[in-house]
């Protein structure tokens, strides 16, 4: 089986090529490399030993998109291809909103045109907003915090509508939490261009010393230590999770949390890094981040029961491989 993964050379969906890979399914990667490199392309054949089919496009360009369906046979679709921070989408919510839902019809749209009946969809619990934790796939949706989470619930939308107007089609929305670590090779992690949005990568940039010190951005939540709890899941873990919803889901739309279940502060993460990796992590508190909620953490139930899959990585793995792949990839 041959499946299209946008934005394939980013963090999450390098790491979930391999695990197709792996699992003996042939790749194509769409990437317009705007937040990643082409070399994680020769890194992914390194580790797995074949080499995924690569397309520089970009997944809002209606004919680039075409030119890939009309070549390959597709018969499944994982749609990471999308602008993803919280703060940014602040700042420039048409950005945000033009990128993501675009890219999403258009892939969409192809899918439709071509008959390929599974998509996999990106999703995150940003969509949850300000709800009573743990989160479940059936709350209201409440993701008036930021522009990011609005077009994560918008595009949810828009699949939820068009599979409802093609039966045939399986849809998972996959919300996932707060993916780190790394690909125990250390070949590929995340690695954001410029200051680092995410807490882990921030984290592992102060430890080698490329950045001073980490700010903390807020210790006045009503939380046990003052700062924000999140459901941090190895994105490794995370990758299986779209594995199995890509092989395990039928005709309808499905939706999932892909997290562990436990909640982790930031003190308490950056006290577990220091620790597991024996470095020290200068940090500073500083006040809130727009957008930001104070607890965030999933009910995992669901994937659990009707996915068979669960994650199998902690805290200390999680801190351990995103420090080698720093240390390797400088």
């Amino acid at each position: 089986m041959l499946i299209l993964v946008t934005g394939g050379t980013g963090y999450i969906g390098s790491h979930t090529c391999v695990e197709l890979l792996n699992s003996g399914y042939d790749v194509v990667i769409l990437d317009n490399l705007v937040n990643s490199e082409r070399s994680v392309v020769d890194r992914i054949a390194q580790i797995t030993g074949r080499r995924p089919l690569f397309y520089h496009a970009d997944a809002t360009d209606a004919s680039a998109v075409d030119v890939i369906f009309s070549a390959h046979p597709i018969e499944g679709v994982i749609h990471f291809a999308g602008l993803k921070a919280v703060g940014e989408s602040v700042e420039k919510p048409l950005t945000y909103y033009r990128n993501n839902l675009l890219s999403t019809m258009v892939v969409l749209e192809k899918c439709i045109k071509y008959g390929v009946r599974r998509f996999v969809f990106s999703s995150s619990a940003t969509v949850y907003g300000e709800n009573e934790v743990p989160f479940v796939e059936t709350m209201e949706l409440r993701p008036r915090a930021n522009p990011y989470g609005e077009t994560k619930a918008m595009c949810e939308k828009i699949l939820s509508d068009a599979a409802a107007r093609h039966p045939e089609m399986s849809v998972a929305l996959l919300r996932y939490f707060n993916p780190v670590g790394a690909h125990e090779s250390g070949l590929i992690g995340e690695k954001p261009r410029g200051v680092p949005n995410n807490l882990m990568p921030y984290i592992t940039q102060v430890a080698q010393g490329i950045l001073p010190e980490l700010r903390v951005f807020g210790a006045d939540y009503p939380t046990p230590d003052g700062t924000g709890i999140r459901d941090y899941i190895h994105v490794m873990d995370l990758a299986s999770g779209h594995l199995a919803a890509l092989e395990k889901m039928g005709p309808g739309v499905h939706i999932f949390n892909l997290g562990t279940g436990r909640g982790t502060s930031v003190l308490e993460l950056i006290t577990t890094f220091e620790q597991v990796n024996k470095v020290q992590i200068p940090y500073r508190i500083v006040g809130r981040r727009p957008g930001d909620v104070a607890a965030c953490w999933a009910d995992v139930g669901k994937a659990q029961r009707e996915l068979g899959w669960r994650a199998t990585r902690g805290i200390e793995e999680m801190c351990r491989d995103s420090w080698r792949f720093q240390q390797l990839s400088g």
